[in-house]
Parts: C-alpha cells; structure tokens; sequence
C-alpha cells in the first residue's frame, strides 16, 4: 500500500530547521523541498519519462512559493503526460526569452543593413541608416522585433507621413526588407508590412519639372537674357546640358580628358555613369556623345577660361573640386525657373522634341543612356546607332537655334 503524504503548509516550511545532513520535505505528485544544512531551501520534483527516472528543480523557498511550486509541478506533470521533458521545454523557453531580448529591431535592422553594404554605393547606405536613426530606432529600436504589432508601424508611418510623406513611403519600404530579412534569419515568422497595403496615402508621383518644347523660345530669351547675372561657366553649363542633355552629374563631374575637340568627340567613363556606378552587374560601357557644332563652339570658348583644370567646370572656390550639383538649379532660379526647369528637364524636354521631329525612340532612349528595359530590349539595344545618334544630336542643336532666333527650320523627319 503506497505510503500517504500529508500535503506541506507553509507555517510548517517556515519552521523546518536544517541538519546536519540535507534532507527532504515531500508535498506529493512527485513535488518535495530539500533542506540543506545552511538551512536553504530547494524545491524538486521527482518523475518519470519514458520510464526513465528524472529530477527537476523549481528554484529556492521562498522566492518560489508553495503554491507556486505546485502550479509547477502540475505544469510539468501534463508535459510529462505528452512525453516532452519539462526540462528541455525550460531550456527552449529561456532561449526564445534571451533571443526575444537580444533581437531588438535596431539589432536586426543594423544587421540588414550591414549585409546589404556589398551591393550598395555609400551614400545608399549612409542615407538608409541615418533615416532609420533618425525616424525609427527612437519609438521601435529597443523593442523585439517579434513584439513590435500593426498598430506600432502604422502609428510611427502616419507621424512620419504627416511631415514627409515620400519619406514615410520609402521607410515602410525599409521596414520591409527590413522584416523580411528578420523572416528569413528565422527571428520572426511573419512580415507584417505586406498587410498594410492602404495605411499610407497615395502619393502622385513627381516627375522632374520640365518645360514643354513649345516654351523653350521663352527659356532662351530668359537664358540669354541673364548673361550679366552668370557666370559664363555656369551659363555654358546650362547650355550644354539643354544640347547633350546628359544627367546634371555627368557634365558637372566632366575632365578635359574625356573630351576630344578635334574630332568633336565627347566619351563619358562608364564608372560615371548611373549604370555603371551600380555594384552589381554594373554596365560597363562607355557613353559617347558625337558634340553637335554648336557645343564644340561652348566648349572652346570655355577651355579659354577653365582649361588648365582638371574639371570642365571646377569649383568657384576650391578649383580641385568639380561645379556643385546646385549650380545648375540656382543658374535656373536666377532665370525664374524655379520649379519649373531642372537639370533633369533637359532630358524630358529633348525626348519630347525629338520624337514630335520624328527621330525612333530606341535612338533617343540610347543617346539619353537609359537603362535596358528587359533581355530582348538589352540586345537590341547593343546596337549603338552611332550615325543616327550623330544626327540627332546636331539636329537638336539646330532646333535650338531656331528656336532661339525664330528662323523657322523643317526639322521633320520623313
């Protein structure tokens, strides 16, 4: 007959007196409390699993009470019942807990980011976590990832959209990637950003101020207007950007090395073109830009003022620097285009123009240096269309000219 036990009352735990040797105090089901000779007091639990004797421990009395200790072991016994060993489960319980702790959402999100430095350029990457920093890791970067919920991404989105809302549409892209990588290192199970698909306004899309090809005898009157209030660097700059049309970058970052004169010949370094600045599968071809006469005109009359510098158009103060990218725009603004005319305007006004002319827009799109849509597109496009390119470039120039004195030319093609 199985020896009855008398349940243990906490007057009777607190009275127990320690001996010499330790001993034991039992409760039943298994729960008892040892007591040591120093006179500390263990709760344990004997057991079996899969008929094997095991013993657990459920901390000290009286920090785990009597009525804790048999929650416990009440607990343990139902996981005992479904052949898992409360132990293990323990273990896996203070992992989730420490790895609950240690991924925090700055944690995981500095992780990201640093994984994705390969295959980013460095202002990507600066301007990537100086927002985080600056918008994100303030409200959520303490937090574990797995505790942040729906309310809390929506809550910071709406507080950034209310100021910026480009700004709040870009960083919930972040937060995207951001999850997704939390997702796929296994800290979380479910991205939540994908269902808060109408939390953000939608935003129109800006596309670059641009006059229209019908307003450029007015840009030009304005332009050469302002020839007292420019520099005449900075009034050729905008010249030859509106004759190139090339991006703001590529002719303020433009070397006399790269310009051929003689044989009217302009090649932009692939390494400076946004394609080829790309890390991963930059394109490494050359740009080349058959120089219509009236540019080749510009650029020997600036080589008279800036041809002993590295830079066609070098700084106004620091000479081993290139033009500031703003010098285009505040040259725009000081014609009162601000708003309505950028450096990217050029491209857009030239595209339209010459499509209305008649020229194919395969020619324009590779003479503008833009990026192949798709494979078959890709290997059409190889084609470099040098000789309709060459024309193209002269017949905008003459465009210009027409535009810019009211000669009527008939530029159509057949």
């Amino acid at each position: 007959m199985a020896k009855l036990i008398v349940p243990l009352t906490p007057k009777q735990i607190d009275n127990t007196k320690p001996r010499e040797k330790k001993y034991s105090l039992f409760d039943g089901g298994g729960l008892y409390i040892e007591v040591a000779p120093t006179g500390s007091k263990l709760w344990r639990m004997k057991a079996k699993l899969n008929g094997k004797a095991v013993q657990l421990s459920f901390g000290k009395y009286p920090d785990i009470s009597l009525a804790q200790a048999r929650k416990k072991r009440d607990e343990a016994r139902k996981l005992i019942a479904e052949g898992i060993d409360p132990r293990e489960e323990k273990k896996a319980r203070i992992e989730a807990e420490k790895a609950k702790t240690e991924h925090t959402f700055e944690k995981v999100a500095r992780d990201w980011h640093t994984s994705r430095l390969p295959e980013w350029q460095p202002v990507t990457a600066r301007n990537t976590l100086n927002r985080l920093e600056l918008d994100i890791f303030s409200i959520l970067g303490n937090q574990p990832i797995a505790d942040i919920t729906h309310q809390q991404i929506i809550d910071v989105l709406k507080t950034i959209e209310a100021r910026a809302a480009e700004t709040a549409r870009r960083l919930k892209s972040t937060l995207g990637r951001i999850f997704s990588y939390a997702v796929q290192r296994g800290v979380i199970k479910h991205n939540p950003i994908p269902d808060l698909i109408d939390v953000l306004n939608k935003v129109n899309k800006q596309h670059f101020a641009a006059i229209k090809p019908e307003e450029l005898p007015a840009f030009l009157k304005a332009l050469d207007g302002n020839r007292e209030r420019l520099f005449i660097p900075t009034r050729i700059a905008v010249n030859l950007m509106m004759l190139t049309f090339v991006r703001t970058s590529e002719l303020i970052e433009a070397e006399w090395s790269e310009i051929d004169l003689d044989n009217g010949v302009w090649i932009v370094p692939w390494q400076r073109m946004k394609m080829g600045r790309r890390k991963i599968n930059p394109d490494t071809t050359d740009h080349r830009i058959d120089l219509p006469k009236q540019a080749i005109d510009l650029l020997n009359e600036l080589k008279t003022i800036t041809g002993n510098s590295r830079y066609l158009f070098p700084g106004q103060r620091d000479h081993s620097k290139h033009m500031s990218n703003n010098t285009i725009l505040m040259a725009l603004k000081r014609m009162g285009y601000k708003g309505k005319m950028t450096g990217h305007g050029f491209r857009t006004l030239a595209a339209s123009a010459l499509e209305e002319i008649g020229y194919r827009r395969e020619v324009i799109d590779r003479q503008l240096a833009h990026k192949e849509r798709n494979k078959i597109q890709a290997a059409y496009f190889r084609a470099e269309f040098i000789k309709e390119r060459k024309e193209l470039l002269q017949a905008w120039a003459d465009y210009i000219d027409s535009r810019r004195t009211g000669k009527v030319l008939n530029l159509k093609r057949a």
